[in-house]
């Protein structure tokens, strides 16, 4: 299988890519059409979910599970392989559950306005990179459910009128929006939303 990556995306090892389960597919184009539907599967799974199962490991696995595990067989396990991005495999488990944790307790104390909590976490479970691929989109979908299952808020358009999966100038302003955040400046993650 020959599957060119988008730029700054996470590579599959060989092992990851192994995981496939559609052994027709040859090109990015029909991963992309295959992820899509499932992730559109995963969304109406999604929104029959409550808010209070949100902040467990347990949701956060079962959500990526969802929206990637009719296409790959390791959906909804932490990697254990290092990548470009992301921390050491080792310290996903309990970073995730530190942010999760964090995320409740934004919630209980008002800690942020809805908009920022759910920037911070999506910007943070982004830099963790749980798992092998599918980060950026399910931390997107991740933060949307902050936002409208425990902060009864409308989600982000995270992708503005664009397909943040292929380079395009919507992709390059959320990559550098993220590395901005990588430093503690959220502005240009505010702006790349609408907010600021």
């Amino acid at each position: 299988m020959n599957i060119e990556d988008p730029i700054n995306a996470t590579p599959l090892s060989s092992d990851e890519l192994d995981g496939l389960k559609l052994p027709h597919v040859n090109t990015r184009a029909q991963l992309d059409h295959l992820e899509q539907a499932n992730i559109t599967s995963g969304l109406i799974w999604l929104n029959r979910k409550n808010g209070k199962d949100i902040f467990s490991e347990i949701f956060v696995r079962k959500l990526h599970k969802m929206l990637f595990g009719e296409v790959w067989q390791w959906a909804g396990t932490f990697r254990t392989s290092e990548k470009n991005l992301g921390i050491d495999p080792q310290h996903i488990s309990i970073q995730v559950h530190n942010l999760l944790k964090d995320a409740k307790f934004w919630f209980e104390n008002n800690s942020y306005n809805p908009i920022m909590a759910a920037v911070r976490f999506h910007h943070r479970l982004v830099f963790i990179h749980p798992f092998p691929n599918g980060n950026g989109r399910h931390a997107r979908i991740m933060a949307n459910a902050l936002l409208t299952k425990v902060y009864k808020m409308d989600p982000i358009d995270w992708a503005g009128g664009y397909e943040l999966q292929v380079m395009n100038q919507r992709r390059k302003q959320y990559i550098t929006a993220l590395r901005d955040a990588d430093t503690g400046n959220f502005s240009s993650l505010l702006d790349f939303v609408g907010i600021n």
